[in-house]
């Protein structure tokens, strides 16, 4: 990228929004379950996350031309925006959609998410160089284990295909090849412009996965314009800007770890939107999961 150096505060990190950005990413990423509860009734799940990327590619653009923001000056950086774009939208947006629309359990799918700071503390070291030390590698099963808890009362694969189980483990694997390849080789990226090419990527081969799989037909009610509007604003463009934001400023193994406390954050909103319950085995794989992200973090 060229242009001057960024001075916001997004770009040099105080010490309280470095303590509060995670929270508020782990409470936006939470989100998209819920969004998907509301909308995938009504529409299939790759015209659903095309309609997703056509608002967020279209307003990135906007407001990428609006703020002036730099925009790549190699082909080769809009290579490597491409392949990321790929793995952290395509494949892991793609792969818990399907496997939903699937029959596979959100707490089923939240679960096999959480193998994602496994893969990525096990990675990141030969791949960053970052080292894992052994307090860090105990919170990873700690978290783990609290994740199982949580998810315990979901864990019913009766309903389930084998497809949507297998759908979800190529979410797990794209986020996390994502996030390493993004922390290496896209750290001097605009947010803004960076997220518009990646967004643009996946719009393009959603473009062709969605006619060929699915017959597009979308039922237009409140609750799926709703979540549309939902994934898009909060989870596309906020969060997901959050994410590449701790990708840049933290450790890979360090941000995948905030992703052990997503399950938990997740059945208690459906708690409080759905009246799903929560019981004590819940509850205490929210603290393990927390104890796991802490340790974990805090160096």
């Amino acid at each position: 990228m060229t242009g001057a150096p960024n001075t916001s505060a997004l770009a040099q990190p105080s010490g309280a929004l470095v303590k509060v950005v995670p929270a508020v990413f782990v409470l936006l990423w939470s989100t998209g379950f819920i969004g998907a509860k509301f909308g995938l009734p009504h529409s299939g799940p790759l015209t659903f996350l095309l309609l997703r990327f056509i608002c967020t590619t279209s307003i990135l653009t906007a407001a990428a031309l609006l703020l002036r923001s730099p925009w790549p000056n190699s082909w080769s950086v809009v290579g490597r925006l491409a392949v990321a774009g790929t793995l952290i939208q395509g494949c892991y947006l793609g792969g818990i959609f399907v496997a939903i629309s699937l029959g596979v359990p959100a707490g089923v799918a939240a679960l096999i998410g959480s193998l994602q700071p496994l893969l990525t503390a096990a990675v990141s070291g030969w791949y960053l160089g970052e080292s894992v030390k052994p307090k860090q590698w105990f919170g990873i099963v700690c978290g783990l284990i609290g994740v199982v808890l949580v998810v315990s009362d979901k864990l019913h694969f009766r309903g389930a295909d084998a497809w949507g189980v297998f759908s979800a483990l190529i979410a797990v694997a794209g986020i996390t090849a994502g996030t390493l390849y993004q922390k290496r080789h896209l750290g001097g990226t605009s947010l803004v412009t960076g997220s518009a090419i990646q967004f643009g990527t996946v719009l393009l081969i959603f473009l062709v996965l969605a006619p060929l799989f699915e017959t597009m037909q979308v039922d237009w009610v409140p609750e799926f314009t709703f979540a549309l509007a939902w994934l898009t604003l909060v989870l596309s463009i906020g969060a997901v800007t959050l994410f590449y934001w701790m990708i840049r400023h933290g450790a890979a193994a360090n941000v995948a770890s905030l992703f052990y406390l997503v399950p938990a954050s997740t059945a208690l909103i459906a708690y409080i939107v759905f009246d799903e319950t929560l019981g004590l085995l819940a509850i205490v794989g929210m603290i393990a999961a927390a104890v796991g992200v802490f340790l974990v973090t805090h160096r």
